[in-house]
């Protein structure tokens, strides 16, 4: 049981890296910071698309590797 936990525990951790890398970044340097939260607020959304689906990968990537860390330390 340990084995396959740890082993979707590395899948979960390498899926978590290569979606984070894949994303873009939010900003670009100061002027970025400081229009960021205006384009953020009334800019295009990005609901559709390539980075939609690296942000649920992120997401679904973080709560299995959350969960099976879990599970690890109730098990040993």
């Amino acid at each position: 049981m340990s084995t396959l936990v740890m082993i979707v525990l590395a899948v979960a951790s390498i899926v978590l890296i290569a979606s984070i890398l894949l994303q873009s970044g939010n900003s670009a340097g100061m002027s970025g910071a400081i229009a960021g939260g205006a384009e953020q607020l009334f800019g295009k959304k990005k609901s559709q698309g390539y980075e939609a689906m690296l942000s649920k990968m992120t997401t679904i990537a973080a709560i299995v590797f959350i969960i099976c860390a879990l599970i690890l330390v109730a098990i040993e």
